[in-house]
């Protein structure tokens, strides 16, 4: 669906951070003709969700990936022209130590009943734990709008409560979770579970199908796709080194060394970034802690594998995803805290010792190259108790609006998140400049 682009501009907004929250903010006010300078650091664009090139590769800094029901996040490529290059699949292959594979995809029955036929051929799981496991996934169900403590208990109490046995725990729950949240069981908060099963699993047919970019993030947002947008001016390597308090309101920022004004301000930094310039807001920026992603990507003599992505079961390796017709390989490790002290070579070691287990032309082929990258501070970690910290988009300042993966954006840190915080950042900003606009998409469900 194409999106109108207003034909003047109608106020002037300055946006600090060029990570998906600061580019869907600025792809919404564009559109809607206002008046866009984005401010970055880096000479790229994209955040913890971009790419770029080392030894005549571009690679991703790690494997992202979106559910069907992410719709604000489709939303904002389909601003950009770039909805088309992403490649959904309905198939998600469980693989145990050994090489065995267990199919999940959608059969005929409505939901929640809809992977009933994947998980009965499923090898991974015992009938007694598929059983529990079924219990586990109605409990949700019925109790996602009726229990009030969810985002006071971490997930693993609530799967302890519901008698969730542990291999189920961890060959599911975890599998799942852990990567979609990027934080261990016990360390997240029992709502965020909550919402990715619901969203994901539970609420639609084909809201578990997973996306992934046919093209490097980078390609997703580059300065090509901005030509849509004449309004909108993204300034690579222009780091906001100030912002400038005067009573209520922000008189300018200070941007590569220049003072730049604006109508409103955006601050679309992440939270440790963002400390510093913003000491008059009422955080509780301590509250805030990281938790980091590992992607190892490996590149072989000949094809490993045929299968496009899976899912790698009781190691410390998660997801591998296919780059190249099974010669170039990325792994992914989320909330990978054993990984971030460990050396380079040990990591690889690692990862080639683990993967070979579950591809066992592994054995066979030559490692031709290898590149590790450590997202220490990949997104915050969603613990319970944290929802009510997270700030809104509007602050105190008249004319300084919040967005980010770590606001209030109905959603833990995940690109869909935020696009969602830079959608309520762009409304805010539209309301205040006397022109109330909606950009946000309701959840699937």
């Amino acid at each position: 669906m194409a999106h109108p682009i207003a034909p003047q501009s109608v106020g002037k907004v300055a946006i600090l951070g060029g990570g998906l929250a600061g580019l869907a903010a600025a792809a919404a006010l564009g559109g809607a003709g206002y008046d866009v300078d984005l401010f970055e650091a880096r000479p790229y664009f994209g955040g913890r969700a971009t790419s770029y090139a080392i030894a005549e590769e571009t690679i991703d800094n790690c494997q992202h990936i979106l559910l069907r029901c992410c719709v604000n996040l489709m939303d904002f490529y389909e601003r950009l022209g770039a909805a088309g290059e992403i490649e959904f699949h309905r198939n998600i292959d469980f693989i145990e130590p050994g090489g065995r594979t267990s199919r999940l995809y959608a059969g005929w029955l409505p939901p929640p009943l809809h992977f009933a036929s994947a998980f009965s051929r499923a090898t991974w799981l015992t009938w007694g734990e598929k059983f529990a496991l079924g219990r586990g996934l109605l409990a949700m169900r019925q109790q996602r709008l009726t229990r009030t403590d969810l985002d006071a208990i971490t997930m693993q109490a609530w799967l302890e409560q519901n008698h969730q046995p542990p291999r189920v725990i961890e060959r599911f729950w975890r599998q799942v979770l852990v990567s979609a949240i990027n934080e261990e069981l016990h360390l997240m908060s029992a709502a965020h579970g909550f919402q990715v099963f619901w969203l994901g699993f539970l609420a639609g047919p084909d809201f578990y199908e997973m996306g992934i970019p046919a093209v490097p993030l980078a390609e997703l947002y580059g300065q090509a796709r901005w030509e849509r947008y004449p309004q909108v001016r993204l300034r690579g390597r222009t780091p906001v080194e100030a912002v400038r308090f005067d009573g209520a309101r922000i008189s300018g920022i200070v941007a590569g060394g220049e003072l730049q004004t604006a109508d409103a301000y955006v601050s679309a930094l992440p939270f440790e970034k963002a400390q510093p310039l913003l000491p008059p807001l009422p955080i509780d920026w301590t509250a805030f802690t990281h938790s980091p992603i590992t992607g190892i990507h490996l590149w072989f003599d000949r094809p490993v594998t045929q299968l496009p992505h899976g899912t790698l079961l009781d190691r410390t390796i998660q997801w591998f995803f296919n780059k190249d017709e099974g010669r170039y390989l990325q792994v992914v490790v989320s909330a990978s805290r054993s990984l971030t002290e460990m050396a380079r070579g040990d990591v690889i070691a690692l990862t080639l010792r683990e993967l070979a287990e579950f591809l066992p032309t592994v054995h066979e082929a030559q490692l031709v190259k290898a590149h590790v990258v450590k997202e220490v501070r990949a997104t915050f970690s969603a613990c319970p108790g944290l929802e009510a910290k997270r700030p809104p988009a509007k602050t105190h300042f008249e004319n300084l609006f919040l967005a980010g993966d770590w606001t209030r954006s109905g959603w833990p840190a995940t690109m869909e998140g935020a696009v969602r915080s830079g959608y309520l950042a762009a409304e805010a900003v539209a309301e205040s400049l006397g022109r109330p606009l909606k950009f946000l998409k309701p959840d699937v469900a």
